[in-house]
C-alpha cells in the first residue's frame, strides 16, 4: 500500500483524547449517549476544551517546524485521530485553531477506530487515551501508546523540549526480556546471573528494533536539524534513557543504539531501582515504558505513556483475563 507523508521526518498520530481534555464530554456519551453528546459539542462549538495530557509534547514538537526551510516535505507532521463524526469533530479543530497549533490534518471516524491508518500515513508514533485501542494496536505491531491521565503541572516556559525513553519493549525489542524470563521459569535463583552472562555474550549484537525506534530517529532527526541552525530562540530536544539494566547489561544497550545510528543526551542505567525520583528530576514532557508498574504510580509526577508491548504485557494480559 503506498504511504503519505513520505517526505517527512517525523509522523505523530494524536487521539483528541490525549491532546485535550474530554472528561466531561466522555461522561455526557456514557450517562446520556450520542444524540445528547453531539448537542453538548454543538451547543460548546466555540469553547475550546481545556489542554490534556499530551498537549505540552504536540505543542513543542511542532515548534521545530521553524528550523526547516521546506516545512511541507520535512520537519514534524501531527494528525489527530478521533472517533467523533466529522460533525462534532469541527469543536476539536477549532480548540486546534484556538491554541494556535500548526495541525491541519484529522481523521474523524463516526465511532471507528482510527488504527487502520497508522501505516497509511507513516505514523512513527499514535498517543491516545483510549487503552483498548492501543493495546489492539501494539498486537498488530503498530506503534501506539496509552497516554496515563495526569493532572499535574508540566513546564513549558524554555524553548527545550525533554523525552524519555525506556530502553527494553520500547525503543528495543523484548528478546532480552523474553530470555530473561524463561531463565526465570527455569531456575529463579540464577535467572539474573545468566541474563548478565547472556547480554554481556551478545554485547556486540544489537538488539531488534522495538515499538518506538522510527520515533528516535525522528527525534534524532530535529536534533541534528536545531544543532545546525544559527536562530537564537531556536527550539531544542534532550533525549534521555532511563532503564532497569544495569553493568554489565548496559553495554549492549548503548553499542546497540550506536550500530543504529541512534543517540540519546542521557542515560541511566537503574539496576531495578525505582524510576519516579530520577524521572521527577529530569521532568520530561513525556516518558514511555513498556511495564505499567513504573507508571501507574502517586509518586511519579510526569506525563507518562505505557507501550503495551512484549511478553511482561502478555503475561499481564493472561493474568487479568484468568482473573
Amino acid at each position: 500500500m503506498p504511504q503519505l507523508l513520505k517526505q517527512k521526518s517525523l509522523v505523530i498520530g494524536v487521539a483528541s483524547s490525549a491532546l485535550f481534555d474530554l472528561a466531561q464530554s466522555d461522561e455526557i456519551f456514557r450517562e446520556q449517549g450520542v444524540e445528547a453528546y453531539e448537542q453538548y459539542q454543538d451547543n460548546h462549538i466555540d469553547e475550546p476544551f481545556k489542554q490534556g495530557v499530551a498537549f505540552p509534547f504536540i505543542s513543542k514538537l511542532l515548534e521545530f517546524n521553524k528550523l526547516f526551510s521546506n516545512p511541507h516535505e520535512e520537519g514534524v507532521e501531527v494528525i489527530v485521530m478521533s472517533r467523533n463524526s466529522p460533525k462534532t469533530g469541527l469543536r476539536v479543530m477549532n480548540s486546534i485553531e484556538h491554541y494556535g497549533l500548526g495541525i491541519t490534518r484529522a481523521i474523524f471516524r463516526s465511532g471507528m477506530s482510527t488504527f487502520d491508518f497508522i501505516n497509511v500515513f507513516n505514523m512513527s508514533l499514535v498517543l491516545s487515551g483510549n487503552e483498548k485501542d492501543v493495546n489492539e494496536a501494539v498486537e498488530k505491531g503498530l506503534p501506539a501508546g496509552y497516554v496515563l491521565d495526569f493532572d499535574g503541572y508540566v513546564d513549558t516556559t524554555s524553548n527545550e523540549l525533554r523525552v524519555a525513553f525506556d530502553f527494553d519493549g520500547v525503543l528495543a525489542g523484548d528478546s532480552s526480556e523474553r530470555f530473561y524470563q524463561q531463565a526465570k521459569a527455569k531456575d529463579p535463583q540464577t535467572a539474573l546471573e545468566q541474563y548478565s552472562k547472556y547480554e554481556s555474550g551478545h554485547a556486540d549484537q544489537p538488539i531488534e528494533g522495538g515499538p518506538l525506534k522510527a520515533l528516535l530517529e525522528g527525534i534524532n532527526t530535529l536534533q541534528d536539524a536545531s544543532r545546525a541552525s544559527g536562530m537564537a530562540d531556536k527550539p531544542e530536544l534532550r533525549v534521555s534513557l532511563v532503564t532497569a539494566r544495569d553493568a554489565p547489561a548496559h553495554k549492549r544497550a548503548i553499542k546497540t543504539l550506536e550500530q543504529w545510528g541512534l543517540s540519546v543526551d542521557d542515560a541511566f542505567f537503574l539496576g531495578g531501582l525505582d524510576k519516579a525520583p530520577v524521572l521527577n528530576e529530569l521532568k520530561p514532557h513525556i516518558f514511555f515504558d513498556d511495564q505499567i508498574v513504573n507508571l501507574d504510580s502517586s509518586e511519579l509526577h510526569i506525563p507518562a505513556v505505557h507501550i503495551p508491548f512484549g511478553v511482561r504485557n502478555a503475561t499481564n494480559s493472561k493474568e487479568d483475563a484468568n482473573a
